[in-house]
């Protein structure tokens, strides 16, 4: 028998940043909230997935949630232990306290009733049934594992980044990196210091901009800009520093997208790397770039030119992606395909009948933080009607009685 509980709040399901951020924006409006989280921490793909030495692409500033900002003696780019102990403070601060081990296997909104029912895997197999339903799981809940030919029948060792921690393991080891996003750049220079023999696949076209530019943070200084110049003009300088600082990337297997770096991540969501000193490694050779693969054989692999290199690991990293459609059963609101609100930021956050999501702007914290606040002021809105039509109708009852 499976037991229904009527929840008279918000429910978020999902505990990283978007869901913490939310939970606190809607607190601060004095309005409580319940959080589901599947595993048994808060950020757990911070936690649980991420490389040792991962520290945050962009400045601290620009990684903020709401009302609370990082201690002042953080670094300017916080290290993977000092953002998840930033996490822990904020869920104290505004009293955060998911129910862990909390996986919602389905949720679909119930038209005969008005409220939304989602059955969860745990000890108890509860139902909940709630008014307003908040989407945090983000977009990278589940890794993304590529077909390639041949992968099942490599005798050397195989894993997705999420499963890497560091590189001593592979000290002496020929391995592998297919990915050429900022994971993928910086597990190959965590392999290379750890005396691995790293290359890099690079299937694509892809923009690699130094992390800084002129004294300032590259990101800060492309929103500052934004604010005077229209974005294509923004780009082309961008570009041309970047030139002037690293060089031309496809002197080295690198080739740049027509489009540029803000233009593209706009256009598709694909953030640029930023060098945090991978490049220099594949100038003096540490790092081999290496074109896409062909297939995988016992302890090789064929890549599209013709060449065929032995290997003893290889690691994907090649992402994640939202898993929103294999348990919310909704088809307006999220895309089928790719799991993500159908709608493009900044008006991907609200859906229909009380349905929300955050973390799905491909604008990292800060597009988050601004959905989260976004959400809470809606809720309290349609909070305080709600409160004021039953007022209405109590009053109105009682009178008739009278």
């Amino acid at each position: 028998m499976r037991r229904c509980v009527w929840i008279p709040v918000p429910v978020i399901v999902g505990a990283g940043p978007s869901g913490l951020a939310v939970a606190a924006c809607l607190k601060e409006k004095g309005l409580p909230s319940l959080v589901l989280e599947r595993c048994n921490c808060i950020a757990s793909l911070w936690q649980l997935k991420t490389y040792d030495r991962l520290r945050l692409h962009l400045p601290k500033k620009f990684c903020e949630l709401p009302f609370m900002s990082f201690p002042q003696d953080f670094p300017a780019y916080p290290s993977k232990q000092q953002f998840v102990q930033y996490l822990e403070a904020y869920a104290n601060k505004f009293d955060i306290r998911p129910v862990f081990n909390a996986t919602v296997v389905s949720a679909e909104y119930d038209q005969s009733i008005g409220f939304w029912r989602l059955r969860l895997k745990d000890d108890r197999n509860d139902e909940y049934v709630c008014r307003w339903l908040i989407v945090a799981t983000g977009e990278n809940a589940e890794e993304m594992v590529p077909e390639i030919e041949g992968m099942e029948e490599f005798e050397g060792t195989i894993l997705h980044s999420s499963r890497y921690t560091k590189g001593d393991g592979f000290r002496g080891k020929k391995v592998l990196v297919v990915g050429c996003g900022n994971s993928g750049m910086e597990l190959s220079l965590d392999l290379c210091n750890h005396n691995a023999i790293p290359s890099l696949v690079v299937r694509d076209t892809v923009h690699i901009l130094p992390r800084e530019m002129l004294g300032k943070s590259t990101f800060g200084l492309s929103m500052w800009l934004l604010k005077w110049l229209p974005i294509s003009l923004v780009d082309s300088l961008l570009l041309v520093v970047s030139r002037l600082i690293i060089g031309d990337t496809a002197k080295f297997g690198i080739e740049r997208p027509k489009m540029g770096p803000l233009q593209l991540k706009n256009l598709s969501g694909k953030t640029p790397v930023l060098d945090v000193g991978t490049l220099d490694k594949i100038k003096s050779g540490n790092i081999k770039v290496c074109p896409g693969i062909q297939r995988v054989r016992h302890l090789s692999v064929e890549f599209v030119n013709g060449n065929t290199e032995n290997f003893d690991a290889i690691i994907l990293a090649t992402g994640y992606k939202s898993n929103v459609p294999s348990w919310l059963k909704e088809k307006e609101m999220f895309s089928e395909k790719d799991g993500v609100p159908k709608r493009a930021f900044p008006n991907g956050w609200k859906g229909e009948n009380g349905l929300y999501a955050v973390g799905f702007t491909k604008r990292g914290l800060m597009g988050a933080s601004m959905d989260a606040k976004r959400i809470a002021e809606h809720i309290e809105i349609c909070w305080k009607s709600e409160a004021k039509q039953l007022s209405s109708a109590l009053i109105s009852a009682a009178s008739l009685k009278l």
